[in-house]
Order: C-alpha cells, then structure tokens, then sequence
C-alpha cells in the first residue's frame, strides 16, 4: 500500500496508485486465488491464451503443481515469462497483436492439435485473457492471412466497439465464437477469464472460443470484404464448460480508490466515461477537473479512436491524454494519468501518458504542436518530447483502460 507517513510527490501519487489496480487484477495471484482450494488428478491439460497468459499459467501451476500433466501457452511476442517457458510440460508460443501473423496461424493450429491429441478422460484448464483474438486464430477456409490482416488494420482503424469488432472476427474464423467447442470433444472444461471487454460478458472476451454468441448482423463492411466466406455458429450453449470471470477493471478501480481514500485526499469513482471517443473524453475530463474541488478521480473502461490512414506512435490513452493536456495548460496543481492496464497502449510500448498543466508548453516547447499530432494520431511523439509518456512492461493482467486524475489545493 502506499506509504502514508511519506507521501508521494503527486506524479508518483498516481503512478503509486495505478500499481494498486494492477496488483488487484494480476493474472498469477487472481489465478492462484481461484485455483487454491481445488483438487485435480493427473488428468489436467491447460491451455492459456492471451496477453496474461503466462502470469495465469504461473498462478496455475503455483495452485496445482504436479496435478499438471501439459499445457499450451500463447502469449504476445515479448510478454513470455521465464518460469512458464522453462517448465518441460508446457509448450510456450508468441503471437502478433494487435495484427495476427504467420505465428497467430502456426498457434491456432498448435491449439487443435493440443486438444486433438489430449486423452478422452482429459480435464481442461483454459485461462484466456485480452489479446487471445489475434494471437490464436483458423480463419475460414478461403481467408488468407493478407485478407485477414487487411481487415484488422480495418477494424483496428474503424472506431466500432468491441462487440461489434468481435463479430466480425467471429464471422472468418473456425474457431472463435464458440467454434472451438467441436475440439472439445464434449470433455470438461473450467475457462477463467480476465476481462478486457465493457460488460464483461464472458463470450466477448477474447472472441468467446468456448462460448457461442447470439447471432446478430454484422457492421457494414467495405466491399472488398464483402465476398469473403463466412462460418456458421454454434446454435447451442455448452454444459461441459464452467465460467468464471477473475479480474475486470471494476475490481483495479475499487483498489485505486480504497488506496486514495487511505491517503487522505477525496476520492471518486465514476461509474462510466464521459465520451466514448479518446480525444473527446480527455477534453471532458480536463474541463470537470478544471472546475471541480480538489481530490482524486477515477475512471475505467475503453474508448475509441478512428484513425487516420497513416497513424502515428501512440493509441487511445495517449490520445486522450494530449487531449487533456490542452485544457489545463496553465492550470497548476491538476495531473491526469491515462494507461492501459496490459502495459500497452496502440501501437507503442508505451502504456499510457501522466500529464499536468505544464505539459502543453513543455511538448511546445521542443517544436511540437499538439493539434497536429492529435490529428495525426501521433500523439505519442508529443509526449515524449514533453516526458510525460508511461512504460511499464508487460503487467500480467488486461482490463481495459485506468485514468486517475488528481487535482491540489
């Protein structure tokens, strides 16, 4: 918890409280936590997908041990883990995201094949967490990967949320949207989830591979996608597979705030986003906090970006952030922290930005100009010139997005 004898000068207030959330929702502890009290034979074979797959995986094994006959493990390129990789049961693939790639096909054949050559009296553990829908994936036969691809960098740039993203993964692949129940082979199956999506209905995250969707109509596509061949879904929901939803971004927020109120200062969760679009929701945020009485301020959740045809370094919290950073220039005292609970924000390492009434003039300052990068989506450049970008590396966990705000006396 943080140190309330000494406390923190009002960047690292923040960063100290956006540690908070994470911690709550870390993939190993929510895991271990979930697994503990449970008894498995030797029949157990796991299988995690997604950006915490392998801190799921080491809170597996933390909880099962020896009860682990083997495992599959697919996470994105750079976030394995050595504990995971370096035990002999466990196979342990990287992927693309957010764009799959010639290994997100090699993966999701390695996924049939594992559960193919799994014995009939086999128990599954599957620990999928956000990201699992361009690292694993069998496209409809007929679906390249080019076209495949084409239409994610479409999806990506599309500013559609995410149910609706979904479907359309949904419609060109084998095996999500429940699909992957066929290799299931009506064995048992218990899916923990870590959830990335609004909602957090379960079939959402991560495409939904062991549970079916209801059938709705897709967004309107461009015409080059228009003759690509879809899949059916299944028509029934499943009684071999038991559900339970870990970690959301409800659950990072509450820690946050328990943490601000054990600092002294007021605190105050919002129940939703003020705009669902990035920039937008940083100029909203900016002008309440500009206006309102001091203390911290908490929001969660995922906002959209529709992106130029040639975008620049960042994504939606850096975005917003810049966002922000124009409405209280000038403004002493405020400081606003955007990040993405993965550790990854858009197309940068970066997860996120922490800015304050300073930054506008700091970015201006080295030749920058704030409306053109945000037009640009370039929004990352500008804050790194102004030093206000946020690196955390991979975080074990994906609940969408955090941004605590923290306005002074």
């Amino acid at each position: 918890m943080l140190d309330l004898d000494a406390p923190p000068q009002p960047r690292q207030f923040l960063l100290k409280l956006f540690q908070q959330g994470l911690a709550a929702v870390n993939g190993r502890s929510c895991v271990h936590a979930a697994l503990r009290q449970s008894v498995f034979a030797d029949n157990l074979y796991l299988v995690a997908i997604g950006k915490a797959a392998d801190a799921m995986t080491a809170g597996a094994i933390d909880a099962v041990g020896g009860g682990l006959r083997a495992g599959l493990v697919i996470t994105r390129h750079g976030h394995q883990d050595t504990p995971v990789y370096r035990d002999p049961r466990i196979v342990s693939l990287e992927a693309g995201h957010p764009l799959p790639d010639e290994q997100s096909l090699a993966a999701g054949n390695a996924l049939r094949l594992f559960l193919a050559n799994a014995p009939a009296d086999a128990h599954f553990l599957f620990l999928i967490s956000g990201g699992a829908s361009s690292l694993a994936e069998v496209p409809v036969e007929g679906v390249s990967l080019a076209s495949l691809r084409t239409l994610t960098r479409w999806l990506l740039a599309s500013g559609l949320p995410i149910d609706a993203v979904n479907r359309v993964r949904t419609a060109f692949s084998q095996i999500k949207g429940g699909r992957l129940l066929h290799d299931l082979a009506g064995r048992h199956a218990e899916l923990l989830l870590i959830s990335d999506v609004p909602g957090d209905v379960p079939a959402h995250i991560g495409s939904g591979l062991l549970l079916p969707t209801v059938p709705r109509s897709l967004p309107e596509l461009p015409a080059q996608f228009a003759d690509l061949p879809q899949s059916s879904l299944p028509e029934t929901e499943p009684s071999n597979v038991s559900t339970r939803i870990l970690a959301t971004n409800r659950q990072a927020m509450q820690a946050i705030m328990t943490a601000a109120s054990m600092s002294g200062r007021p605190a105050h969760l919002h129940e939703t986003l003020p705009a669902p679009e990035a920039a937008a929701c940083g100029e909203y945020i900016a002008d309440f906090l500009v206006d309102t009485k001091p203390g911290v301020h908490i929001w969660g959740g995922e906002t959209t970006v529709q992106l130029p045809a040639h975008p620049g370094r960042g994504g939606r919290n850096q975005m917003l952030a810049l966002a922000a950073a124009q409405r209280i220039t000038g403004h002493e005292g405020i400081y606003l922290l955007a990040a993405g609970t993965d550790g990854t924000d858009g197309n940068s390492c970066d997860a996120g930005a922490l800015v304050d009434g300073g930054s506008l003039i700091r970015g201006t300052d080295a030749a920058f100009d704030a409306r053109e990068c945000l037009s640009r989506a370039d929004a990352g450049a500008f804050l790194e010139a102004s030093g206000d970008l946020v690196y955390t590396g991979p975080t074990g966990t994906n609940v969408m997005d955090i941004i605590i705000a923290l306005k002074e006396q």
